[in-house]
């Protein structure tokens, strides 16, 4: 049975059949893992130049499922910001297609010797880095996410079983097909990347408890998401929280680098998970920076909710709740607060914030070191936007998400990310006294 005729198969049926199409998907993704684990280098990279490829001639399908998404995401009163996420063109489209080709272009993750040694007895042991299996993706809105994730498993050597939001249904089942035909054309097993066929919530809960199939789970979205993965599932993992993002304008910041950083990281793109949602401000530099700051972020469309003193320096600003600071807005919308120093800015941050990516603004080098060295969050930038936190930007072609848990991997999880190790050992007859 093809991948296409699955596909067409599973969409249609009835809720009651569920389970047992899940089972099948999972044993399908079995048995391609365990195919994709002996297949060689060059042919996990032919796979994905040639999905790039599909992606670029089938673009008129995509684009075609991807307004039909939109309208109906219009039709159900989804917010702009998040339709913003949901949408594609040929820009963007293009960009993904490319993406595929950097993740082709990466060094293979695969088969590394990470070291070696020889024990007194003889004994040599090497460990060397193997794929994870199969991972099981579950995310919401984002399309390109569908991509990123099956290009990603693919040059892991991973099966991938993809559950998309429901927004993305049709957007998720073009791009997939397209990733199918580029297996197809390497002669790699069709199931490995496999999109579950339905919009039913259950899908979810069935993949969480596929244990016998599934190695690792990737969930990505907002906190309800992760929340539920993490109480249900009976598999590994890999969490991608909420992004709560700070930037912190220090007394000794640029004020030119300062406007130009904020303005960037809230608003080039808000909808994306390394967007800044708290803009935080060393009181001494309060007065002098933050009026034009505010100018800026006003100008380009930003409501603004602050603190008493940044209420008193600009009066139009909204009032500003507890709630806020622990808000990822994903929309045009920017907490601000007025601190004492680098050591409050790293106190709110690490009390409000949700461990993704954080900002300081500064030409002290001190307190850039101590920002770097006492935030605790995956990536910790000094003089740079938090719009950065990606794993294209990282040089990683891709990203599944950014893993916000303490455990590696932690940051940008790109393929060397979804591989794990196991030890060779070769002996000459040696046994254990």
């Amino acid at each position: 049975m093809t991948t296409e005729t699955l596909i067409r198969e599973q969409t249609a049926m009835p809720e009651a059949d569920l389970p047992s199409v899940m089972a099948e998907i999972g044993r399908r993704a079995r048995d391609a893992a365990t195919a994709l684990a002996l297949a060689t280098s060059a042919s996990r990279t032919v796979g994905l130049r040639n999905a790039a490829d599909a992606m670029r001639s089938q673009a008129t399908e995509i684009l075609a499922a991807n307004s039909r998404d939109l309208a109906e995401a219009e039709h159900q009163g989804v917010s702009p910001a998040l339709r913003d996420r949901l949408a594609l063109d040929p820009n963007r489209l293009e960009a993904i297609a490319a993406g595929l080709e950097a993740i082709a272009a990466l060094p293979d993750p695969v088969g590394h010797v990470l070291c070696e040694w020889t024990r007194p007895n003889g004994l040599a042991i090497k460990r060397v880095s193997v794929p994870l299996g199969v991972i099981g993706i579950i995310y919401e809105s984002r399309p390109n996410v569908t991509a990123d994730a099956g290009g990603l498993a693919l040059k892991s050597g991973n099966a991938a079983i993809l559950r998309g939001g429901s927004e993305s249904f049709y957007s998720s089942r073009a791009l997939v097909a397209a990733l199918v035909d580029g297996l197809r054309a390497a002669n790699l097993p069709e199931a490995a990347i496999q999109l579950v066929p339905t919009r039913d919530r259950a899908a979810v809960g069935l993949m969480l408890g596929m244990s016998e199939h599934i190695d690792v789970i990737v969930p990505r979205g907002g906190r309800s998401l992760i929340e539920r993965v993490q109480e249900e599932s009976r598999i590994p993992v890999i969490a991608h929280l909420e992004g709560i993002c700070h930037t912190y304008v220090d007394g000794a910041a640029d004020p030119g680098m300062a406007r130009a950083i904020v303005r960037n990281a809230k608003m080039r793109r808000v909808s994306i998970c390394g967007a800044t949602e708290t803009l935080l401000i060393d009181r001494r530099a309060a007065a002098d920076q933050l009026p034009a700051i505010l100018a800026d972020l006003r100008e380009a469309g930003c409501e603004l909710r602050g603190d008493a003193a940044a209420r008193a320096i600009d009066p139009v600003v909204l009032p500003a709740t507890e709630e806020d600071w622990r808000t990822e807005y994903l929309d045009a919308i920017l907490s601000v607060r007025v601190v004492d120093g680098v050591a409050e800015a790293i106190a709110h941050i690490n009390h409000y914030g949700s461990h993704h990516t954080d900002a300081i603004v500064t030409e002290d080098e001190d307190a850039a070191d101590r920002f770097q060295h006492e935030v605790d969050s995956a990536i910790v930038l000094v003089n740079a936007s938090t719009q950065f936190a990606d794993g294209g930007e990282f040089g990683m072609g891709a990203e599944i998400g950014i893993s916000t848990q303490r455990l590696p991997p932690r940051g940008p999880v790109g393929a060397e990310q979804l591989t794990t190790y196991k030890y060779l050992v070769r002996g000459s007859g040696q046994v254990r006294p």
